[in-house]
């Protein structure tokens, strides 16, 4: 880690658990993040991360891949079951096969262990200032529904439902979802889906996006080679198919 960034402040009294069983990393992350504003709970085992997390409330959680008893995969996929509270997964080199696997179970974003403090605190200022908004949004403003063929989106509500039943989404995955859904008919690009669902800047290497898209298209029943709903439109983006619409050649 370097130098401790000072313009990237937290939102006043953020609660954090990080849960990783390197105790000098927990220390050397919650002195640089609390004077930034931020409360920061640490757990150290995958099941005391996963007991504290289903019995507090936190803004945000940091799940590192490798924990003794039960690893980060298995507890974000037993939290998922509960609760859609945004996770940052640290992987211990970054590699492609955790990041992949962290996303599928739901994950909003991954960081390697490798991170520096200035993407530490801007990956997490992603994720809760999102948060806070749509909670923001959802009280003080009633939105349209976004109706596309079977697909029934409820921003004031932030609740999904598809063939009149209802659709359980990550936070991140429901944000790419309502992105998509505004655009119906229009395509939209990796870069675009990156700044407005993830809220940071575009990576050639990022293929966050696509495995979302991977996830939603499971719960929405598409056919990836034969999608109905989510196309890809090669060398451009995703596109949501308005319906009766025939797919771009």
């Amino acid at each position: 880690m370097g130098a401790l960034p000072t313009k990237l402040p937290a939102p006043t009294g953020a609660r954090l658990l990080l849960v990783d069983d390197n105790h000098k990393l927990c220390r050397m992350v919650k002195e640089y993040l609390e004077p930034l504003g931020y409360d920061v709970s640490l757990a150290h085992t995958g099941l005391d991360g996963l007991e504290r997390a289903l019995r507090d409330e936190f803004d945000a959680i940091i799940l590192d891949v490798m924990l003794p008893g039960m690893d980060g995969f298995e507890v974000l996929k037993r939290l998922r079951a509960h609760s859609t509270v945004p996770v940052l997964m640290l992987t211990g080199r970054g590699e492609a096969p955790d990041r992949i696997a962290g996303l599928e179970l739901g994950a909003d974003d991954y960081l390697p262990k490798t991170f520096s403090p200035r993407e530490l605190l801007a990956r997490l200022r992603a994720v809760i200032r999102r948060s806070m908004v749509t909670a923001a949004l959802s009280d003080k403003q009633v939105q349209p529904p976004v109706v596309v063929g079977e697909l029934r989106i409820d921003p004031s509500a932030r609740a999904v439902t598809f063939q009149e039943q209802p659709l359980t989404l990550t936070a991140t995955e429901y944000d790419l979802l309502l992105a998509l859904a505004r655009a119906a008919g229009r395509v939209k690009t990796r870069e675009q889906l990156l700044l407005e669902v993830a809220d940071r800047d575009f990576e050639s290497f990022d293929r966050s996006i696509d495995v979302h898209i991977s996830s939603l298209r499971r719960k929405l029943g598409d056919e990836p080679k034969n999608p109905r709903f989510i196309v890809t439109i090669r060398s451009a983006g995703y596109m949501f198919m308005k319906p009766g619409a025939e797919q771009p050649a």
